[in-house]
């Protein structure tokens, strides 16, 4: 019974070093579980911005890019140095593309969307707005009140449905989402980002899309950045339903 009882305790310590390591690996991005499961029959597209600098659209598209989000604007007066090239390179080569805009926690959410709809213009035909909602600077330690967060967003949404005639998609990290936009919005199509982990395991299946990999490499683009943002549209949402004038926008 003692020399068992050895033994339980030395196997329980293996497996406890085993999902220790396993842990580190996940954690430190060596192992990505989450590129194991995203499969080649999935609807995989990428996210960018000036980071990126110049982007080869068809490149991507052959390396199996099938959508690509560019980042346009952010607060109530930046716009994306390479937003316009971006934008027209993706009319040219014909790959479903959408803008986003960096939402900011120090300008009126009015005056943001003004600056999105402004650079942006008409999305015929495009896919459908969405928004990055995340901390930065000193957010994280310093963060928003949540009613004043999500009356500033709720303007901007607002604005933005009023323009194009479509719910505009969020994206955001888990701790935002739990904190802002699930008391206050969470009719809207969700974004999530979730690089270390199945998206299963951070929203379930309600999300429409799903960043699953920050460290991606690909060729085509020539920016400083090397890395670039991996997405992957949900099984049985068709890209169709995230145009603009092609459906509802709602992805659901």
């Amino acid at each position: 019974m003692k020399n068992r009882g050895i033994q339980v305790l030395a196997a329980a310590a293996v497996a406890a070093l085993l999902l220790l390591v396993l842990f580190f690996l996940v954690k430190t991005k060596r192992l990505q579980v989450n590129r194991l499961i995203v499969s080649p029959r999935d609807t995989v597209g990428v996210d960018l911005s000036e980071y990126q600098a110049e982007v080869d659209m068809d490149t991507l598209a052959g390396q199996g890019v099938s959508f690509i989000y560019m980042k346009a604007t952010e607060g109530s007066g930046y716009t994306d140095s390479r937003f316009s090239q971006n934008w027209e390179n993706a009319e040219r080569s014909g790959i479903p593309a959408g803008a986003y805009h960096f939402f900011s926690f120090d300008s009126p959410g009015k005056m943001q969307a003004e600056n999105y709809i402004r650079t942006v213009g008409s999305l015929d035909g495009k896919l459908i707005p969405a928004v990055d909602v995340e901390y930065y600077a000193d957010k994280r330690s310093n963060p928003p009140d949540s009613a004043e967060l999500a009356k500033e967003l709720r303007d901007f949404l607002d604005a933005l449905e009023a323009e194009y005639h479509v719910k505009p998609m969020i994206y955001c990290p888990r701790e935002i989402y739990e904190k802002y936009i699930a008391p206050y919005f969470d009719e809207y199509p969700r974004w999530i980002r979730s690089v270390y982990y199945p998206a299963q395991f951070e929203a379930g299946s309600r999300w429409v899309i799903w960043q699953y990999c920050d460290t991606g490499r690909l060729d085509g683009y020539v920016g400083g950045e090397k890395n670039i943002d991996l997405n992957v549209l949900r099984r049985g949402i068709d890209l169709r339903s995230l145009t603009v004038g092609e459906d509802d926008g709602s992805g659901k």
